[in-house]
């Protein structure tokens, strides 16, 4: 018989002892009983299992004896006086051997199933102490985990917490020195357009005065300076704001998971305060199968580390971009103003030199007519010696094509056919380099005319050159931002320049 539910180191399931008895009484039939009417009650763990039924029972065994041996001896040696009618029903009638050994047995198959069912009993009863003391056991073991993953998940709830208000504040200072790169930004536009006017201005120099000067450097590279660094401050507002992005993200997962260790805390909670008494509690068949975890308690801290790990490497980023930020400002303040200062310088020393350049362009206009004469003069004889060359070219390529004519074998590559050809292919080349000549010596006499052209325009308008340095350009660079408004500590001012054009400067008739 087998015993569902049970250690397999209980006495009743290991080998089965003798009693005294050769064998056990047979077992009768199991009585019938109808589903319909009856519904087995199932232990937890045993829905399905019937083994807390006996599936056998004892009976009286229903013995078939025969008569031993001596008393058919005796019987024959003695005849019964009995009548006949009667013998037939004397026959089928069994002997009191038969009989005591029938109660022998039964005695001692009652007797055995008494033992067992008493070892049975005992059995079961310190099965059920076992079990009712690992289960005690079990619970308690179970309550003090529960209690020790609460206080594990109250420390990293606090850990979670701190680094959120860490975060937060350093969110706040972040955003603080991304307004004041915006402002400062803004307020490199007034010296910005300032700058552009001078060039617009300067830009209505014609011919020579159009030179790349002093001034033209500075303000160009007054200009780029003020575009790189209101460029470089708007780059750096880009990097803070994908800096506050990843924070939001830091902030955003340490949230989610103080959220989720809140909702854990909660649950725990409850499991710790349910007992066996509780109302609450439930059957739930096979849920110790289920395993739907997707952590350990190794990766269950990993992650919350990680997480604050994280969010502290951004946090030192944020810290790292904001001193950044902070020397970037005093940098380029200082840096702005030294570049207008030397800007203003070239512009006093250029307007000095203008007067001197006036004398050094009618020399070098002079020297320009002369090589634009020289010019033409080598484009007639570049002209004629390639006219000349025709001739010669046509003769030998004549004679060529005569030659080709031969016939038959006659046709040969001879001394005269490769002198021919390679006069054919030396005029052809002098040809060419005549006209690469010429091609060039035409582009520089255009060259030479471009030259003269602007030479004469120069000449006539350096008074408007004068004009546009000193009455216009100087009088807008006046003014420039401060120090505090440079680093964002002020509101950005609104563009003092005006791009309407100013009357126009007396103009010197050319020479």
């Amino acid at each position: 018989m087998e015993f569902l539910g049970t250690p397999q180191t209980a006495s009743y399931c290991g080998t089965k002892k003798a009693c005294g008895l050769r064998k056990l009484p047979p077992a009768v039939q199991t009585p019938v009983v109808q589903e319909c009417c009856y519904q087995p009650y199932h232990l937890p763990g045993c829905r399905y299992l019937n083994s807390w039924r006996p599936s056998l029972y004892c009976r009286v065994p229903n013995v078939q004896t025969c008569p031993d041996a001596s008393a058919l001896t005796c019987s024959t040696l003695r005849l019964p006086t009995i009548l006949p009618a009667l013998r037939s029903s004397l026959f089928s009638h069994r002997s009191l051997r038969n009989w005591d050994q029938s109660n022998q047995l039964q005695l001692r198959g009652a007797e055995a199933a008494r033992l067992w069912a008493e070892q049975l009993t005992g059995d079961s009863l310190r099965l059920m102490q076992d079990k009712d003391q690992l289960t005690r056991q079990m619970q308690e073991g179970t309550c003090r985990n529960l209690a020790q993953r609460l206080s594990d998940i109250g420390f990293w709830k606090s850990e979670l917490g701190y680094e959120l208000e860490r975060l937060l504040t350093e969110n706040n200072s972040l955003l603080s020195i991304k307004r004041r790169l915006e402002c400062a930004a803004e307020s490199v536009n007034c010296p910005l357009q300032v700058a552009l006017e001078c060039l617009y201005h300067r830009e209505k120099r014609i011919g020579i005065d159009l030179v790349h000067d002093n001034i033209e450097k500075n303000l160009i590279r007054e200009m780029d300076l003020l575009k790189c660094c209101q460029e470089q401050m708007r780059k750096l507002a880009q990097r803070i704001d994908v800096q506050m992005c990843d924070n939001r993200d830091a902030q955003h997962v340490l949230e989610r998971d103080l959220e989720d260790k809140s909702t854990a805390q909660c649950i725990d909670e409850k499991c710790f305060n349910l007992t066996c008494t509780s109302d609450c509690i439930s059957f739930f068949h096979g849920m110790e199968k289920v395993d739907d975890t997707i952590s350990v308690p190794k990766t269950w801290a990993k992650f919350s580390n990680d997480n604050i790990n994280h969010s502290q490497i951004m946090r030192a980023n944020s810290i790292r971009l904001r001193e950044e930020a902070e020397h970037l400002l005093e940098t380029l303040s200082d840096q702005m103003w030294k570049q207008f200062t030397n800007t203003n310088l070239a512009f006093n020393a250029r307007i000095s030199e203008v007067m001197d350049v006036k004398n050094k362009l009618q020399t070098q206009l002079a020297k320009t007519l002369q090589e634009i004469s020289q010019a033409e003069n080598t484009i007639m004889l570049l002209e004629r010696s390639i006219m000349a060359k025709e001739c010669p070219l046509k003769l030998a390529q004549t004679r060529l094509e005569c030659r080709s004519r031969r016939p038959n074998v006659e046709l040969c590559r001879d001394s005269p056919q490769f002198k021919i050809m390679n006069e054919v292919c030396a005029i052809d080349d002098t040809m060419q380099t005549l006209k690469l000549r010429l091609r060039e010596t035409q582009d520089t006499l255009q060259l030479l005319m471009m030259t003269k052209s602007r030479l004469e325009h120069q000449l006539a308008i350096k008074v408007n050159t004068l004009c546009i340095d000193k009455e216009r350009c100087m009088a807008m660079r006046k003014t420039f931002p401060s120090i505090p408004r440079l680093m964002g500590y002020a509101e950005p001012c609104t563009p003092c320049v005006s791009c309407a054009p100013c009357p126009p400067c007396p103009v010197q008739a050319p020479c």
